[in-house]
């Protein structure tokens, strides 16, 4: 059944204050430890209801921001316990600078995970998978990672790759690492146009893959990842130079 009009901006509303408080706690206006304001009072001060406050806390909440709790109140959580995987969470996030030690950390679970995966997939794929992966590539190329469609094919083309290693445990990892990928891409070009066009990398991913060269997709793919980790600090200003691939 449709939601009804009602449901609907309630949505809204509640998303739009966790967005809101999410933005103040993960740039540090908000201190982990801090209080929030209190239910009845912050309803009143945002004129919203209790019910979409209390849904809103509720959404960061289960994103490890705060921790509500009975006759305390509503405080907000040390950053280890924060989802920062979460798409929400790295989109607000990215809502201002973040710091080099952020993007390197980010960059460094990338790189643990992907040339692993890109690795088994070689071994795994089917001819679906190279298929789809085909088929991302060709976006990327069409669209550019310039525009919202050409992400997309970015997204879908490292998605796929998750997928074509047949392990669960990495499939589930697609929605966390895909944010990332998302959020670095406009963040690398949020001022001028990228430097260099990043769809060859892609391009000899896929060669390996479609060849079943684990060892070439491992190297591939750690490069892929040195260069958009490059890209990424010279959008900080703070040019780094790439790993060389083992």
């Amino acid at each position: 059944m449709p939601r009804n009009s009602n449901g609907r901006k309630r949505l809204r509303l509640h998303g739009e204050i966790a967005r809101n408080i999410g933005v103040k706690i993960i740039s540090g206006k908000y201190k982990p430890g801090q209080l929030l304001e209190g239910e009845i009072s912050a309803s009143e001060t945002l004129h919203v209801s209790r019910t979409v406050y209390r849904e809103a806390v509720r959404i960061l909440a289960a994103k490890g921001l705060v921790v509500s709790r009975p006759k305390v109140g509503t405080r907000i959580s040390p950053q280890s316990t924060w989802h920062l995987l979460d798409p929400d969470v790295l989109s607000w996030v990215f809502e201002f600078e973040p710091d080099a030690s952020f993007l390197s950390n980010l960059f460094e679970l990338r790189r643990m995970i992907e040339p692993s995966a890109a690795a088994l997939a070689a071994e795994r794929r089917t001819d679906e998978d190279l298929e789809e992966l085909e088929c991302a590539l060709e976006g990327m190329a069409r669209d550019t990672l310039a525009t919202p469609a050409g992400r997309e094919a970015d997204l879908a083309f490292h998605t796929a790759i998750l997928r074509a290693t047949g392990n669960v445990f990495l499939v589930s990892l697609a929605s966390g690492v895909g944010a990332a990928i998302s959020w670095t891409t406009i963040f690398k070009q949020r001022d001028n146009p990228l430097p260099r066009d990043p769809i060859p990398d892609h391009r000899r991913v896929f060669d390996a893959i479609a060849a079943s060269n684990a060892n070439a997709a491992y190297a591939a793919m750690s490069n892929l990842v040195d260069l958009a980790l490059s890209d990424t600090m010279n959008a900080r200003g703070e040019p780094k130079k790439p790993k060389k691939s083992r």
